[in-house]
C-alpha cells in the first residue's frame, strides 16, 4: 500500500509546488525545467517502443 501511496502523495507535492521547482531549477542551472521533462518523454518513449517491437 505504501508504494503507492508515497509517489502519489510525491506527484501531488510536485505539482502544487511545480513554480518553485521550475523557479530553483532554473536559478541554479540557467535551463527551463520543461526542457529537461521533454527530453526525458522522448527518451523514455523511443526505450519503450524498442522494448515494444524487438
Amino acid at each position: 500500500m505504501l508504494k503507492i501511496i508515497i509517489p502519489v502523495i510525491a506527484l501531488l507535492l510536485l505539482v502544487i509546488f511545480w513554480k518553485k521547482v521550475e523557479e530553483f531549477f532554473f536559478n541554479k542551472f540557467k535551463i527551463k525545467i520543461n526542457y529537461i521533462i521533454l527530453i526525458f518523454v522522448i527518451i523514455a518513449s523511443f526505450i519503450i517502443g524498442i522494448l515494444l517491437y524487438d
